[in-house]
């Protein structure tokens, strides 16, 4: 299979979207500790803090909004494929409902680990970043 969008645009999200995913601990100051915490953590909660990301969030919403149409669908079904909501036999049906879909990419950039089921989704049609800039 031969994707719409450049293996080198997959690539470029996917590594945009693995920055977008990593998050930075900080100490959480407010509400009571749960109660199975030891303690000598209590009162300290780490939890993550995404407001770091805001100029990557920025980055990766623009690349996916200066996709035509049909690549951003394929992009959703290679998503799709990759998180085991299509196999990748059903492609056709992925990526007409996807081209269906309202907004793609308010649902990308809500999608959990979103590097990894594009990149399982590509695997599944031996598609890779392999040799690929920052993603070898």
């Amino acid at each position: 299979m031969e994707p719409l969008t450049p293996i080198e645009t997959l690539c470029r999200i996917i590594l945009r979207a693995r920055e977008y995913e990593a998050q930075v601990p900080t100490d959480y100051d407010g509400g009571e500790a749960p109660e199975n915490v030891d303690d000598e953590d209590e009162g300290e909660l780490s939890v993550l803090d995404d407001s770091i990301n805001t100029s990557v969030e920025e980055e990766l919403t623009n690349a996916l909004e200066d996709l035509a149409e049909d690549q951003l669908a394929e992009v959703l079904a290679f998503a799709w494929v990759g998180s085991g909501t299509y196999d990748a036999a059903d492609w056709d049906e992925a990526f007409e409902a996807a081209n269906e879909e309202s907004n793609v990419v308010e649902e990308l950039m809500d999608m959990p680990m979103l590097a990894s089921v594009l990149e399982s989704g590509m695997a599944a049609f031996d598609i890779s970043c392999n040799g690929i800039g920052d993603l070898s």
